[in-house]
């Protein structure tokens, strides 16, 4: 077993089921909560994998100038630094739109409103040949519930998946480093914690909160089915056992063999 490290921006979005995925795929999990005052360390030394979560900030700075919360900017550097030394990564929501940033990128207040409850996204040809998203279908169930967007992805980025009205849903920075502008680790506990506490973002679009967590409990299976192989294709890569080659089309959402040498 490797231990990856997990960045947890807010208590109100935790690991949840991408981290028994990526148990079943053989990572420990340290995670560190620097909303609750935990130091972020100065290097991923010892770390097989960094995986960034979502959270009720801003990526972008106020109109201060102050950012989101006072560790982004060290988060940021870490993010840096992951890409550098080629440590597996993965950012979602917040986390994707921080490794964004973290590049070059930008991050705004989307002028396309808030994108809330279960949704597909539609996978870009450069998919087909990234090692994580290349047995993705070709329209995947996601979970939305954000308001800001990427609206430019770093130079070199490569966009991954899309949708009309937020473009920059999916992508890969290097060959270790993907974002996603979408949520995979609900539940829909977690989901009905967040329409209890956005009611005012449910009332701007004209959501029923009861129906939103219907809607997201009925998608959850086929949630499952797409990104419960891909976190143990993610555990994979970060245990350097990912043959991306030899990888069979997963189907049918149960967990892929690519943990053998």
């Amino acid at each position: 077993m490797g231990t990856a490290l997990v960045i947890e921006n807010d208590p109100s979005d935790d690991l949840r089921r991408l981290g028994d995925w990526l148990a079943e795929g053989g990572l420990e999990l340290t995670v560190l909560r620097p909303h609750a005052g935990d130091p972020l360390p100065e290097s991923l030394d010892g770390y097989l994998a960094l995986i960034v979560l979502g959270g009720d900030q801003n990526a972008f700075p106020d109109t201060t100038g102050v950012p989101g919360a006072p560790w982004f900017p060290a988060l940021e550097g870490l993010l840096r630094k992951a890409v550098r030394f080629r440590v597996p990564t993965l950012g979602v929501c917040l986390g994707g739109q921080l490794l964004a940033r973290a590049h070059g990128g930008a991050v705004e207040r989307s002028t396309a409103g808030p994108e809330i409850g279960p949704g597909l996204v539609a996978k870009r040809d450069a998919a087909d040949t990234d090692p994580l998203f290349k047995w993705v279908p070709l329209l995947p169930d996601v979970l939305q519930w954000h308001r800001d967007e990427i609206t430019a992805l770093p130079a070199g980025a490569v966009l991954l998946a899309a949708s009309t009205r937020y473009p920059n849903q999916a992508f890969r920075i290097g060959d270790r480093a993907w974002g996603l502008q979408f949520h995979i680790e609900c539940d829909a506990a977690m989901i009905a914690d967040w329409a209890s506490a956005d009611s005012a973002t449910l009332a701007e679009l004209g959501y029923d909160a009861e129906a939103v967590v219907e809607a997201t409990s009925a998608a959850l299976a086929d949630v499952e089915e797409v990104w419960q192989p891909f976190a143990v294709r993610f555990a994979a890569l970060a245990h350097g056992r990912l043959a991306d080659a030899d990888i069979p089309n997963p189907g049918t959402g149960r967990t892929l063999p690519l943990l053998g040498q």
